[in-house]
């Protein structure tokens, strides 16, 4: 196995700045403790933590890469686009972004006007209690409200129930679309890497032309060992790196302790006949 495979990478976390539970620092501290050795915090369409998850990392002497998870549009469905390495100060990552969280609040405030026809009342208060950051509120946050109401008992409920479409609470969104995410990270500085190929609710043939689209766009990268993939999904995404010829990328996407899947720096390691995206910033 190569040197470069073995690396303890954890690059897709998020912090409390937007859906997550844990600050920048508690999260540095966290991945660190648990082995990790290169880290990213990749907060959904804000880089707000940056600097901050920067300094505790430099302070603990981890390696990092500035990141951000971009929300995107396509084929009438949300899909993430990860960009690793940016200059977190750059304008017009900072203008996209912007605009990005504007729409955030708009949809929470028509989330709450479904709930509340569902007789569930307060719900936008609610969901703003567990926000850290009031532009970030998202459909995790009014997950959590629920949860803390009693109406469901954990959040993978909730997101059978509510919030998901033909369910209460569902409201769709235009977000970035493809092309303007990877210039934004490209403009940036950044890598952008395909967020967990394997959720998505496409078509093998819709796939193929996201990914062909992707790399024509100059996206460089998808993941492959991440923790929103089932452990059998590991080799079929790794494949699909290969195939297209794609960097390979790893990270746990972890929100809580108790919510998350996985915990930081806890994923198998890269199989090392794929080509790390980290190799880009040796």
């Amino acid at each position: 196995m190569s040197s470069l495979s073995l690396i303890n990478a954890d690059l897709h976390s998020h912090s409390v700045i937007s859906d997550g539970t844990l600050t920048p620092e508690a999260l540095a501290e966290r991945a660190y403790a648990n082995g990790v050795r290169l880290w990213a915090l990749t907060d959904h369409d804000e880089i707000g933590g940056q600097l901050r998850a920067a300094q505790a990392s430099k302070a603990l002497g981890m390696d990092y890469l500035a990141g951000v998870e971009i929300s995107v549009s396509w084929l009438g469905d949300t899909i993430h686009i990860v960009g690793l390495g940016i200059d977190p100060n750059h304008p017009q990552m900072l203008e996209g972004l912007r605009l990005i969280r504007h729409g955030r609040e708009n949809r929470a405030k028509l989330i709450a006007e479904q709930l509340l026809q569902a007789g569930i009342s307060g719900a936008y208060e609610g969901a703003l209690h567990f926000a850290g950051n009031h532009e970030l509120i998202s459909r995790t946050h009014f997950a959590r409200f629920l949860v803390e109401q009693g109406i469901c008992k954990n959040t993978s409920q909730v997101f059978k129930n509510y919030l998901v479409e033909d369910k209460p609470g569902y409201v769709p969104h235009t977000w970035a679309s493809l092309d303007n995410a990877v210039a934004w990270i490209k403009a940036a500085g950044g890598v952008a890497v395909i967020a967990h190929p394997g959720r998505y609710p496409f078509s093998d043939m819709q796939m193929d032309a996201l990914y062909k689209q992707f790399k024509e766009l100059g996206g460089l990268g998808i993941e492959v060992i991440t923790g929103s993939h089932r452990p059998n999904q590991y080799e079929t995404y790794g494949n699909i790196a290969k195939q297209y010829g794609f960097l390979a990328s790893r990270g746990s996407d972890f929100h809580d302790q108790k919510e998350s899947f996985i915990d930081l720096g806890k994923l198998p390691l890269l199989p090392d006949h794929l080509t790390p995206v980290w190799s880009v910033f040796q």
